[in-house]
């Protein structure tokens, strides 16, 4: 296995997490490997969750929080799981920026397996794992549930990117609520049932996020840097092209497509899914700007 150094913390150890002393159940000590968490709990966090399938809206709106959070030093905080969390680490970590997963197994037994190779580069980047059960401890269902009240308790704020009305992620809004947490949630295509928990919640009270500056505001931030969504590694090759095209003052499609050298159907596909992310936006008459 790749964790040669496991290390516990226990809840009579000075240095345990005030934020996990009351959470239900109760935490009552937690492994970890890779950076002591005593480096980064009085950093600002954040934690992003949602969805394990997700839209293209869902995976480019994560992907870009994800990224600008973690560029402006917040710590960013996840389980790990299929979807936006695995979205939330390599976005993190493709912005030289610290993230944690919270596992809902042992450290030796990395959940999912195909996040194997996630976990060790987490570790690598200067990231922890962290998990309340030893290599002892049976797996069960309701593990996945309980991992959620860490992962909200950890964090400062946590951010929903994209969630369904019977999301698991409800689970851990409903924590981050017991915990006294700010709860904040990405709007959604109305007319689609993969938004509707992230909806819901703004109806019920969670802060709407249509910008990282929202965010920041929440956690008492100001921006310390302009960040190039161009330079992001969550775009390919051909959308940052685009992209920095569009950034540099060339707005018309058709010149965009011949300075590209893309067909109209790249060219379309392309500008879809960069305004999906939220990066660009049409002006009208075929005109295209970046936000």
């Amino acid at each position: 296995m790749f964790i040669n150094n496991v290390n516990t913390l226990s809840l009579n150890d000075p240095l345990f997490p005030d934020s996990l002393k009351y959470t239900d159940p109760p935490v009552k000590q937690f492994f970890w490997a890779g950076k002591s968490p005593v480096d980064w709990l009085a950093l600002p966090k954040v934690a992003i969750v949602g969805s394990r399938k997700n839209s293209a809206y869902g995976r480019f709106v994560s992907q870009r929080l994800s990224y600008e959070l973690a560029a402006q030093g917040v710590v960013i905080i996840s389980g790990l799981a299929l979807g936006v969390d695995s979205i939330a680490h390599q976005s993190a970590l493709e912005a030289e920026g610290c993230t944690i997963a919270v596992l809902p197994t042992a450290l030796s037994n990395i959940y999912p397996a195909s996040h194997f190779n996630l976990a060790n580069q987490i570790l690598s980047k200067g990231g922890t794992l962290i998990s309340e059960y030893s290599a002892k401890d049976m797996v069960y269902k309701e593990n996945f549930i309980a991992r959620n009240r860490i992962v909200s308790g950890l964090a400062d704020v946590l951010l929903i990117t994209e969630a369904a009305a019977n999301s698991g992620t409800m689970h851990t809004a409903r924590f981050a609520l017991e915990q006294g947490k700010t709860v904040m949630s990405v709007p959604g295509n109305i007319n689609q049932p993969g938004s509707e928990g992230c909806n819901n919640l703004i109806k019920s009270g969670a802060v709407p996020v249509t910008d990282t500056s929202d965010v920041l505001l929440a956690l008492g931030i100001k921006p310390t840097k302009k960040i190039s969504v161009a330079k992001s590694k969550s775009f390919s090759t051909l959308q940052r092209s685009v992209l920095e095209l569009i950034l540099s003052g060339v707005s018309d499609q058709d010149e965009i497509a011949r300075t590209a050298k893309l067909d109209a159907a790249e060219l379309y596909s392309t500008l879809t899914d960069l305004e999906l992310a939220g990066a660009v936006r049409p002006q009208g008459a075929g005109r295209w700007i970046a936000i």
